[in-house]
């Protein structure tokens, strides 16, 4: 059944969710509907098959990367320490982030989970450093800290 609130009621509700407790999430999306004949005419980009096996590669460098670190094996769970230590920043990459951390408000918390999952995103890229596109793509699953940030 379609939303048949306003863009005013929409917001108004987002707004009772507190800022802390979006901080505690790591990715936020808006997932527009999608009309009909755009899914029957769409072909997939990437075939699942071809995503698993990105997957499963990431999660083997991730693994690797903490290979002899008690109960740290994924990106999700690396602590501000880990995050200085696996997410090595360029002066590209440190620019982008002061700008977004400016620019959204964004807390210390937020900041930490963007560099987590820009991290993330280079596993699946399979790249050994961050670069201004994992970091911008982070920032992108940050949408509620956007809205929040033009409000």
């Amino acid at each position: 059944r379609q939303c048949r609130c306003s863009p005013l009621d929409v917001e108004r509700y987002r707004s009772r969710v507190s800022g802390p407790l979006l901080d505690r999430i790591d990715i936020h999306l808006e997932v527009p509907a999608v009309a009909y004949r755009d899914l029957v005419g769409a072909e997939p980009e990437e075939p699942s098959a071809a995503i698993r096996v990105r997957v499963e590669e990431a999660r083997a460098i991730q693994r690797e990367r903490f290979r002899g670190q008690p109960g740290l094996y994924a990106n999700a769970h690396m602590t501000a320490r880990d995050l200085r230590r696996h997410c090595r920043l360029t002066p590209a990459v440190e620019t982008l982030l002061r700008d977004a951390v400016n620019r959204l408000g964004l807390s210390a918390r937020a900041y930490h989970r963007v560099l987590k999952i820009a991290r993330t995103i280079a596993d699946l890229d399979a790249a050994p450093e961050l670069t201004t596109a994992h970091v911008a793509e982070a920032i992108q699953y940050r949408s509620l800290d956007r809205k929040r940030a033009a409000a």
